[in-house]
């Protein structure tokens, strides 16, 4: 072969490469869907409205002023299920430190209602209205797998994200709020 088809073919490997990993990135981290804002760490997400399981409305800003653990969870997903007794222990542990956990099942109403007659926690449920509002997209869950964590503070920024079930280390470390 010639230096100049060897070159050539290198290049074409190297394109073709590039073209794979942006792929791949455009796969995973896919763009927010019009009119879904997504926020930041250190951002303000936008006010939301949820539903509780009996239909009455909570607005994010009722948890302003405390450093707030909003956890995206559904009944279908089982590192949520095997996760929610932590929550629900820790949501009792740390409710006179200023901390709450909050629960937004991205679900139907009546699958989250069944789920917690069975299996009931101490920690508000609400529903995510993920068409208006982009459910955990807005909080920057763009990988859109449950469950998502999301650390709020005092001042209602965003502090930490995180993908996948909590340890009781990783709550500590995120719920104590001198950290």
């Amino acid at each position: 072969m010639t230096r100049s088809v060897t070159a050539w073919i290198v290049a074409l490997a190297i394109a073709a490469g590039a073209l794979g990993l942006y792929l791949e990135h455009r796969r995973l981290n896919p763009p927010p869907p019009n009119g879904v804002t997504v926020a930041d760490v250190g951002e303000r997400p936008a006010e939301a409205t949820f539903l509780t399981v009996d239909g009455k409305p909570r607005q994010l800003s009722d948890w302003r002023g405390k450093r707030l653990l909003i956890n995206f969870w559904a009944t279908w997903c089982a590192p949520c299920r095997r996760e929610m007794p932590l929550l629900s222990e820790n949501a009792a542990r740390y409710r006179d430190r200023n901390v709450a956990i909050v629960g937004v099942a991205e679900d139907n109403a009546s699958a989250v209602r069944t789920y917690l007659g069975d299996k009931p926690v101490n920690y508000p449920i609400v529903l995510a209205d993920s068409e208006a509002q982009g459910g955990s997209l807005s909080f920057g869950n763009t990988r859109r797998v449950l469950p998502y964590s999301v650390l709020i503070g005092e001042d209602g920024r965003i502090l930490r994200r995180k993908l996948g079930a909590f340890s009781q280390a990783e709550l500590d470390e995120w719920l104590t709020p001198d950290r």
